[in-house]
Formats: C-alpha cells, structure tokens, sequence
C-alpha cells in the first residue's frame, strides 16, 4: 500500500534519477521504487503538472509519449531548469525562514542544531530579510521545562509515574512507565517510553501530561527510541481500516488526518466528496471525529463502528433531553 507521502518522497526522488538515467523502462523504475508500474504511471502523471510557477508549455517537466505508451520506455525532457541553481526571491526566503523558526521550535535538541545550521546559512546568503520573520513558539516554556526533566530521567535510566490525559477518553490516567527517549514531531514534543500499564511501548504527548514524577527505581525495559519521521502515528498494517465518505465541505479530513487512500465519489448525495479509507487505530477517536463532523460524513465499512458511531449520537441526544 503506497500513502501520499510515500508518493511524495519518490517523486522527489524519482526526477533526478530519470535525468540522471536519461532513458530507462517502466519495468526497470518500478522495481528501483520497488512499487508496481502502475504506480509509477501515476506518478508521472503528477509530475508531468509539475513544473515552475505559472505552468507555461516551456515551464513544466515533460516526457516522450509515444516512447511511454508505445514502448513503455521513460524519456524525460523539457526539463533543462531543473538544473538551475536555486534562487530565492524575498517572499520566498521569508516563507522558508518562517517554516524553519516553525519547525524549530517544534524539535528536539538534535534536530535544532540542524535547524540553526540552515538558518545560518539561508540568513547569510538572503541577508537583513531573515530578521523581518516573527513566529510565535508552537511549545510552551512549560513543555520544555517537563521536556528537560524527562530528558534527564532517559539519561539516569530512571522511571516516571505519569499522569496522562486521553486525547479521546474524558480521563486522565496514572502509569509507570520506562523512558527510552524525548522526541519531536508534527509541532509536538513526546515521551517515547515503555509503558507498564499496557505492557507496550508508548508515545505520551507532553501537553497531555497532567504530572510527571521522576522515581528513584531503575528502568526495567531496554527499548530502542521509535523513529518519528513519518509522522508520531504509525499504524500497524495489520490494524483494520474504515473506509468513511465525506461531503466536498468535509473533504479538509483527508488533509488533517492519516488517509491512506482517497476515492472520489461520484453518485448520490455526497457527489464530489470522497471515499476516505482511514487505520482504525482507536476507534472512540473516529467516533469522535464522526459526530464532530456531523451529518458531512457516515460510515461505509466496517457496519460496527457505523452502530458505534449511531449509539454515541443516541447518547448524546439523551444528555440533552
């Protein structure tokens, strides 16, 4: 199963291998991407809208198509610009200076010091045009201060007694778990750690911590830190999924949340939305978002979260009345 993202990173990977191979087939791109050559003809078929802004004939990246279809062969052209050296204008400079303070101040130590590189050489180069960019901090003093102190508990090996409040549940929990690591992603700080109470290990998000004690008792289990590249959710491929259809006025939940699969509807009353196959992690979170979204979106498969979501609404209609 490929997501957006993973489209994506081989897009970006893909034009210089073809300008680098200067002709290659279908077949052979497709085992390099190690995806099917299906997916490779949609990819080309994004990238041949791709281009520099204004999408002009001379402006876009194009290929040989009776090569492509006659002889399923890939010859890229029209493509000369992508080998210019990269200028920034001044609106351009000031969005990337903007995304990189953003991303900044939602990053662990490792990845700031990355950060403060580039944007020391991205300052020197555009110069006093860096200065004029204010971002406002995406984490609180307070979550860098917890942050520090769960940081300095992963280095002791000690463990913390946590109070955890659920993202979908109307409590807060108390657990013991094992730190292995303090991380950034998405604009979020976690604890990435070993969690007793479920006998798993566990991503807490630091805004979500209601108390955190550091205990003088040794950590029990030796975990490797999880890679939060991708993104801090990271289903398991062999969770079940739902597959949600959403009105064109609810289609922002395909940009929000992790789809891994998008369909457009073309009939009934939701034509122009989609069909939205979404990882059925935590269900009370769907069931959630559902009644959030109202009568924009109902349940296609499983039938059981659609009961789950229509016995939530009943209660909820009952507290009213």
């Amino acid at each position: 199963m490929t997501t957006s993202t993973d489209q994506i990173e081989r897009l970006l990977a893909l034009v210089p291998y073809l300008q680098r191979k200067g002709e290659v087939s279908v077949a052979e791109a497709a085992a390099r991407f190690k995806v099917s050559e299906r997916v490779i003809e949609r990819d080309l078929s994004v990238l041949m809208m791709c281009g520099l802004p204004g999408l002009l004939p001379g402006e876009i990246i194009d290929f040989d198509f009776e090569a492509l279809e006659d002889d399923r062969v890939i010859r890229i052209r029209d493509a000369e610009f992508l080998t210019r050296p990269l200028r920034l204008g001044n609106l351009e400079a000031v969005a990337l200076v903007a995304a990189l303070r953003a991303l900044r101040e939602g990053s662990g130590e490792a990845e700031r010091e990355v950060v403060d590189r580039t944007l020391a050489k991205i300052s020197a180069a555009v110069g006093g045009v860096a200065e004029t960019v204010r971002v406002e901090p995406l984490v609180s003093q307070a979550e860098r201060d917890l942050a520090d102190r769960l940081g300095g508990a992963v280095q002791s090996r000690r463990q913390v007694r946590l109070q955890h409040a659920s993202a979908v549940r109307d409590e807060v929990t108390t657990r013991v778990v094992d730190p292995v690591a303090v991380s950034a992603a998405e604009g979020h700080l976690y604890l990435d750690a070993w969690d007793h109470r479920s006998g798993e290990q566990r991503l807490f998000r630091l805004d979500r911590v209601v108390g955190a004690e550091v205990l003088e008792t040794t950590v029990e289990n030796e975990a490797a830190a999880q890679d939060l590249s991708r993104g801090a959710f990271r289903p398991d491929e062999t969770a079940p999924r739902a597959v949600v259809r959403v009105a064109a006025s609810a289609a922002w939940v395909g940009e929000y949340y992790p789809v891994e699969h998008a369909e457009p509807v073309t009939e009934g009353p939701f034509a122009g939305g989609l069909d939205l196959t979404l990882p059925l992690g935590d269900a009370d979170w769907l069931v959630g978002l559902l009644l959030g979204i109202g009568g924009e979106a109902v349940v296609v498969d499983p039938p059981q979260l659609e009961e789950r979501v229509r016995e939530a609404a009943r209660r909820a209609l009952a507290a009213y009345s």
